[in-house]
Order: C-alpha cells, then sequence, then structure tokens
C-alpha cells in the first residue's frame, strides 16, 4: 500500500446510487482505488462484496461493502483520501454532520454531480424525481406514460434501483409480466414500483449497471421514462426533468439532499396532494419554490385522488393501516393514503400499529420514532415479511386497509378482511398536458 499512489476513496451509499457513481466514474480509473461501498437505510446489504463481474478487471476481489458506523476507523486504517456522498433523503443538516465526521477522520468530503454520473440515452427521455421520498412520483409516471400511450409511443420506464438480492444476477432485469416478479423474487419494495406499470402492459428495466440497463431500454422504447426512487437525482439525461413536491411536508423542498438540486434543475414543478393540503401548506411550498427556480419554469397543482372499492367496509371499524415504508421510515411521514382514506370514509379508529409490532417491524418503529399508527410495509427479505405478517395478525382490528400499489393480500396471510387504498396522480388544468404534447411533437414525431 505504500507504493500505491491511487486516490483512495470510499463511497457512503444505500446500494443505489453508489454502485451507480463507481460504475460510471470510477470503474475504469487506473488513478483511483474505491477501497469500500458503506451501507444505509436499507438492511441486510453491509457484510456483503460488490462483486467482481461488476467491479470489472481493477477489482479482480470485488469491493467489500460495510455498515457506515465503520467509516470513521476505515477512513483511518486505510488512509482515505476522498469519501463521496452517494445515496438521498438526507437532511441538509444531518450530510454536514457526516461531512464534519468524515473531515475529522482527515479525509476529504464530496459529491458526484449530474453532468458525471448521467448516462445519454439514444432516446428521449422523461424523469420524474422528486424533493422527498414519498410524494407520488409512481402515480405521476403512471399518468405521464399513460399519456403517450395513448398516442400509440412505446415506453419503457426505467426505474432506480433497489438491488437487494444477488448483486451478479440483478445486473440487468427486465419486468414485462407478473411472473417476473417472482422470477427475480422481487422484494415488497420492488414490487410496490413495478406491479402497477405491468399492469398497464409496460415493461419496467432496472438492475445494478445502469448502461446496459438503458441499452436493453432502448431496444423496446420510442420514449424512455426514468421513475425515480427517493430524491435523487436521475441516472440518465433528462430531456424533459418533472419534480414533484409535497406541501405535506412545506420547507423540505429546500432542506433535504439532493432533493434541493433536484427542484433546482426542474423543467416543470408538480405540487402533488393538493387536494389534502391547507392553504397555508400549498402557499409555503409555492413561495419555497418561488425562491429558487426560475420564473420560467411552470409550478403545477396536482390531485392525489385517494379511492376504496368498497368504502362501507372501512365505515365504523376499528382499521389498521399499512403505508408504504421508505415513505414512512427515511420519508418522514407519520401517515400516508392510507390514513387519509380511513379518516374520510368513516373508520371508527386507527388501531396503533406500534403496539402490535414484532420482529423487524418493531426495530422500525424504535428507528424511527416519529411512526405511531401506521405499519410500513417492509420486506426486503422473506424473514422481514414474515414479521410484516405476523403484526398484521396480531392486531386487534376488524380490518387491514393497505395503502401500497403491491397487492400485499398475495404476499400475507392475514386473518382479518384487507382492503386496498388506490391514488391516482390527477393535475390540475391542461398545462401539463399541453407540455407533453409539446414535447411529444418536438421530440417524437420530429425524430
Amino acid at each position: 500500500m505504500q507504493n500505491d499512489a491511487r486516490t483512495r476513496v470510499i463511497i457512503m451509499g444505500a446500494a443505489g446510487r453508489d454502485f451507480h457513481n463507481f460504475n460510471v466514474v470510477f470503474r475504469q480509473d487506473p488513478l483511483v482505488r474505491v477501497v469500500a461501498f458503506t451501507a444505509a437505510q436499507i438492511p441486510d446489504i453491509a457484510g456483503r462484496t460488490y462483486p467482481p463481474v461488476l467491479s470489472g478487471p481493477l477489482y479482480p476481489s470485488g469491493i467489500p461493502i460495510v455498515d457506515e458506523s465503520e467509516l470513521v476507523p476505515m477512513i483511518r486504517r486505510e488512509r482515505i483520501d476522498w469519501v463521496y456522498f452517494s445515496y438521498s433523503d438526507i437532511s441538509h443538516q444531518d450530510v454536514m454532520h457526516k461531512a464534519s465526521t468524515v473531515l475529522a477522520a482527515g479525509a476529504s468530503f464530496g459529491f458526484l454531480g449530474p453532468e458525471r454520473t448521467a448516462i445519454r440515452s439514444r432516446k428521449p427521455v422523461i424523469s420524474v424525481c422528486a424533493v422527498r421520498t414519498g410524494v407520488g412520483k409512481s402515480s405521476a409516471t403512471r399518468r405521464i406514460a399513460r399519456f403517450f400511450l395513448e398516442r400509440d409511443r412505446k415506453v419503457s420506464v426505467i426505474r432506480h434501483p433497489m438491488p437487494y438480492g444477488n448483486l451478479e444476477a440483478q445486473r440487468v432485469q427486465r419486468f414485462g409480466d407478473m411472473d417476473d416478479l417472482i422470477r427475480h423474487e422481487a422484494t415488497v419494495e420492488e414490487r410496490e414500483e413495478y406491479e402497477p406499470l405491468l399492469r398497464m402492459g409496460m415493461a419496467v428495466f432496472a438492475g445494478v449497471d445502469y448502461l446496459p440497463v438503458l441499452h436493453r431500454a432502448e431496444e423496446e422504447a420510442d420514449l424512455v421514462i426514468w421513475d425515480g426512487g427517493n430524491n435523487d437525482l436521475p441516472f440518465l439525461k433528462s430531456d424533459l426533468h418533472l419534480v414533484l413536491v409535497d406541501p405535506h411536508r412545506p420547507g423540505d423542498e429546500t432542506n433535504y439532499h439532493p432533493g434541493e438540486a433536484n427542484l433546482r434543475m426542474a423543467d416543470v414543478v408538480l405540487i402533488n396532494k393538493a387536494d389534502s393540503a391547507t392553504a397555508s401548506q400549498l402557499e409555503q411550498v409555492r413561495s419555497s419554490v418561488a425562491a429558487v427556480v426560475s420564473e420560467s419554469v411552470p409550478v403545477l397543482l396536482a390531485d392525489s385522488v385517494i379511492s376504496v372499492a368498497d368504502p362501507e367496509q372501512i365505515r365504523g371499524k376499528k382499521v389498521l393501516v399499512v403505508g408504504d415504508g421508505p415513505t414512512l421510515t427515511h420519508g418522514g411521514m407519520a401517515f400516508g393514503a392510507g390514513t387519509i382514506a380511513a379518516q374520510k370514509m368513516g373508520a371508527a379508529e386507527i388501531v396503533p400499529g406500534r403496539r402490535f409490532a414484532v420482529g423487524s417491524i418493531e426495530a422500525a418503529y424504535q428507528a424511527y420514532p416519529h411512526m405511531e399508527s401506521e405499519v410500513p410495509a417492509l420486506g426486503y427479505s422473506p424473514a422481514q415479511l414474515a414479521d410484516l405478517e405476523a403484526t398484521l395478525n396480531a392486531a386487534e382490528a376488524d380490518l387491514v386497509l393497505f395503502a401500497t400499489p403491491v397487492d400485499l393480500a398475495r404476499l400475507v396471510s392475514v386473518n382479518k378482511p384487507m382492503a386496498a387504498v388506490e391514488y391516482e396522480f390527477r393535475e390540475r388544468g391542461a398545462e401539463l398536458s399541453e407540455i407533453l404534447a409539446d414535447f411529444d411533437l418536438r421530440r417524437l414525431v420530429g425524430r
């Protein structure tokens, strides 16, 4: 190591952006040695290895993935020069606490920007991103995809990575039907994103190595839609960058990384959930957005329209609500569409999920004390899915109301009735359709 003049790097990540940054910036750079990835947010990633087939010939033994708690001793032990922060949905304050920790240990701290990390596509790209997790990106993606499908365009959706299994096997993934979810051993978190798009008849592409993922998606597409994860920046160079803002968390649009960067890059800002926000919340968000984006950027309102097949199932009942896992955990939301539906449709009581949580679900409540009533739909592993099932069965409730796009009733066996909450993105006015029609004319018809 004493004769090794290469710059020694650690990439701080959460099994997504970190791998992408390595693949496109460092994998073939002989002047840099990536010593390790650190892992946060996602369970069961630490202790593994980024495999040689992905790390390339400069890393014949792969790259270790260690828990973020090992960062400081590793900086000192391995004489690290740079630490690159490469995950999302974290407050500016917490990012700077991590930066200060790294600096105090002796290393430099940095970020990789979109000019170095975003891949250029041969097809037009629309990116759907956000300022926080749980704003409604997926329903907005479906709305935009539907617009182009109705114009007989071939649409491929590329989803932000969720490689929680065998990384080598998940290098490039194509989901064309529900059987592919089984074949790829998709987690609950992956199913939440993929199932609604598959039901629309579209193929979804994801994986670990996004240059071949993109090339595979381009084979089937007139148009590529980037469906972002968390509040991360797109992995692709975007021709139209749509950014969603959540009025239920006013102020977060400029207080979280890299959500604020997304907002400042936006071609169109979509304030979602306007129908369930207060006038004060909407005004706060409008003012915050106006302070950082150009006056030429359209700022549009949209509703998140909630529905239940049989609302009478809810009326007068004790209801246990299950919500989207990442939205409730590191997304910082105490409640979501399920709670709104239960209140709107006359539930007698929303049963506190914390009271009945077991195993890893109980651990999630302890790690995220802002959660109280809703149960996070966590299923990163079969063991965690079993804990979720046990939690639902233990709850003293008349009905389980799940507000997650995955058909949870197919994944767990529960001793009480279950009902699904659906929510769809519906913009107010015609301006979004006009923007998409103009994009279609300029980028698709004109090609």
